[in-house]
């Protein structure tokens, strides 16, 4: 191998060892939403086609969960189908509530129980009302833009 590409392959490894790794489940979960203020802030009851005002009564969505968090290397440390249903008993059991929540409450919420039994990892949490709109939050264990360790 010439010295190009013995740079080339040790580049290439220095790449895939410092690569971020992450796995991803999805799940789905029936849940009551209310948005209260939607009965009565102007900007929402508009009397036209962009009156959302129905959103203040309780109505049922399908919501639908994405969650990605950091693995510790290719074998695996939390195994995908262990994290799903981990994840789906939390509702279940009762630990975690849907209802009257928005998206962004329930990614915290969600963030939260994981944080606490996984700690020190990355967690995008991405929550959509019937797999249509929907919320990404990235909890990240550093802000690269400051290059600060939160």
């Amino acid at each position: 191998m010439n010295q190009r590409d013995q740079a080339l392959t040790e580049q290439r490894e220095r790449i895939m060892s410092q690569a971020e790794r992450k796995i991803w489940i999805t799940f789905r979960k029936e849940g009551i939403h209310c948005y209260p203020a939607a009965a009565t802030d102007p900007a929402l009851v508009t009397g036209d086609e962009y009156d959302v005002s129905f959103l203040g009564s309780p109505h049922r969505h399908i919501f639908h969960f994405r969650v990605w968090i950091d693995v510790l290397h290719n074998d695996r440390d939390i195994e995908f189908i262990q994290f799903k249903r981990w994840l789906e008993n939390l509702y279940k059991d009762g630990i975690l509530q849907l209802d009257h929540k928005s998206c962004e409450m329930m990614a915290d919420d969600l963030y939260a129980e994981i944080a606490g039994r996984y700690p020190e990892r990355a967690v995008w949490i991405e929550v959509a009302e019937d797999g249509e709109n929907g919320a990404l939050i990235k909890y990240e264990l550093t802000h690269p833009s400051l290059s600060i360790k939160i």
